[in-house]
């Protein structure tokens, strides 16, 4: 059974890098033909798709966040994470990590994890 799950600090600092990790279980993150990706949802707001990483390595971000945001994998701990500089109370918002399928859908997500950016 695939499972992701979240993992990182609740509360960040304006200006400061929001750092969060997806864990992956049930499949491995190299596996063809998957994306694992990053989503948000500010509060009363729809959903925003940040970026993905490709099962071969590739990394596709949004137009709007490229210049501040960073996908990277551990593979040896099928991990994905997330890196978001310059962070500003606009960025508060549930976190989601998710797997795209093969027809280019969300079929697998995580929990969420809510992230305050706040002094």
């Amino acid at each position: 059974q695939v499972q992701l799950q979240e993992s990182g600090p609740g509360l960040v600092k304006p200006s400061q890098t929001l750092s969060l990790t997806c864990t992956v279980s049930g499949v491995s993150i190299t596996t063809e033909p998957y994306g694992w990706t990053w989503l948000r949802q500010p509060p009363g707001k729809g959903l925003e798709w940040m970026g993905v990483k490709v099962y071969e390595g590739s990394t596709y971000y949004s137009p709007s966040l490229k210049s501040r945001t960073s996908i990277s994998r551990d593979t040896s701990k099928n991990q994905f994470s997330l890196q978001l500089s310059s962070v500003t109370p606009e960025d508060t918002a549930v976190y989601y990590c998710a797997r795209r399928g093969n027809d280019y859908d969300f079929d697998y997500w995580g929990q969420g994890t809510q992230v305050t950016v706040s002094s």
